[in-house]
């Protein structure tokens, strides 16, 4: 990429939006802090940045046993009551970075139920709640880096949402990578693609610290790669803000600084290059 993020994003948006596309509290920031400290002193008067995070609900019990030991880790015992919690933490973060803020209001893939369970197993899923959900658990179905069959409707509510959040020529989409395989952060790159809009990727951060992206999905993308060093330490105090997640993320207490990466498609990147009027 010969320019920096910075400036190739401030370009992409010009006086449309950047739609920064967030599976959960907390992913936009992880991920893309340290720009979204720095973009919107680079835009335009009326170029804009909105963060949507999409998967911003729990549920009411009964809980799959990886629900519960998620919920033990960050000290919660209500889903609900947590992802309250979640919301408000996410609103005063990107508060602080003046930003726009949308919580699309989808369940997390912890608790997500299968709508296409039958009344067995609903009945079944009382005693054994497994049986209820479209990721029953998290190592085995929600972090294999698919997205369930099951999940079908959801992936059109999402791609739906972000069709009617920016519609097709006023801005760029900025989504996740899926790096680590959480299903929820591969439905929201799935919505990303299906929507049809242009959409620059992040690499989801920490799990890129010990996995690498999907070279079936990027091989395709022919992008060119650029990473972004400076705001990591704003970037750092920001992610403190998460105080629910921060503990069970960093549990030494160390958020590393390391470069924030972003893919440019070729598409995406032939699209800024064509002059204004130029043939497609």
């Amino acid at each position: 990429m010969a320019d920096d993020p910075l400036t190739t994003m401030s370009a992409l948006t010009g006086s449309g939006e950047m739609l920064v596309l967030s599976p959960h509290p907390d992913d936009a920031v992880l991920s893309c802090g340290a720009l979204l400290v720095q973009l919107p002193g680079r835009l335009s008067e009326r170029g804009t940045v909105t963060v949507m995070t999409v998967f911003t609900e729990g549920a009411p019990p009964p809980y799959t046993l990886s629900a519960r030991r998620f919920l033990r880790q960050t000290g919660a015992v209500d889903a609900e009551e947590l992802y309250a919690e979640r919301r408000t933490e996410d609103s005063a973060v990107l508060a602080r970075l003046g930003v726009g803020r949308r919580h699309a209001g989808f369940v997390d893939g912890l608790f997500r139920l299968d709508p296409t369970r039958g009344r067995w197993r609903r009945r079944a899923a009382g005693l054994v709640p497994e049986l209820g959900h479209v990721y029953p658990t998290n190592r085995l179905h929600l972090s294999r880096g698919r997205v369930s069959a099951r999940d079908s409707e959801t992936v059109r509510r999402v791609t739906d949402t972000v069709r009617d959040l920016l519609p097709q020529g006023q801005g760029v989409l900025l989504a996740p990578l899926g790096v680590g395989g959480h299903a929820d952060h591969v439905l929201v790159r799935t919505a990303a693609v299906l929507s049809g809009l242009p959409a620059v990727y992040y690499s989801d951060f920490p799990y890129n610290l010990d996995a690498a992206p999907d070279p079936a999905f990027t091989g395709p993308l022919a992008a060119t790669e650029a990473s972004l060093d400076s705001g990591l330490d704003e970037k750092a105090e920001l992610i403190r803000g998460y105080r629910t997640q921060v503990d069970t993320l960093f549990p030494d207490g160390v958020i590393p600084r390391v470069p924030e990466v972003y893919l440019l498609p070729a598409g995406v990147r032939d699209a800024r290059a064509r002059p204004a009027g130029g043939p497609p």
